[in-house]
């Protein structure tokens, strides 16, 4: 995943933005010729772009985040970031094994309030 799609993303439930997001993992990649900002919200420094006074897109575009976890703090749902992938899906869709593995593999790096509280699958309910 892009630092710069988090410019984009939204909760699938509540809608809020931004969003939180925590990597676990990145790697460095090619930057391409033409870079683009952000026009509202910088992934990469996880800031609104009105609050930053400098910004690194250069760096920002030159990687890219293999596994992290998204967390709307709004209604407390949390996304994982797999393969380089948002996996982004309603409740409904979600695969709870697969969202309880996650969450055990990563524990020691995600927020004790995801772990013990998260929607729609946490540990304090497995």
């Amino acid at each position: 995943m892009k630092y710069r799609l988090m410019d984009l993303l939204a909760c699938p439930m509540c809608k809020h933005f931004p969003l939180k997001l925590i990597v676990f993992e990145e790697i460095e990649i090619e930057r391409p010729e033409k870079i683009r900002r952000c026009e509202l919200y910088c992934g990469y420094h996880q800031a609104m772009i009105e609050d930053l006074s400098e910004l690194n897109c250069e760096d920002c575009w030159g990687k890219e985040i293999v596994s992290g976890i998204l967390i709307c703090e709004k209604c407390g749902r949390w996304y994982p970031i797999e393969e380089e992938i948002p996996r982004m899906l309603p409740d409904d869709l979600r695969d709870r094994n697969k969202d309880l593995s996650f969450l055990s593999r990563w524990k020691s790096r995600i927020p004790e309030r995801v772990l013990s509280d998260g929607k729609p699958f946490n540990l304090g309910n497995a």
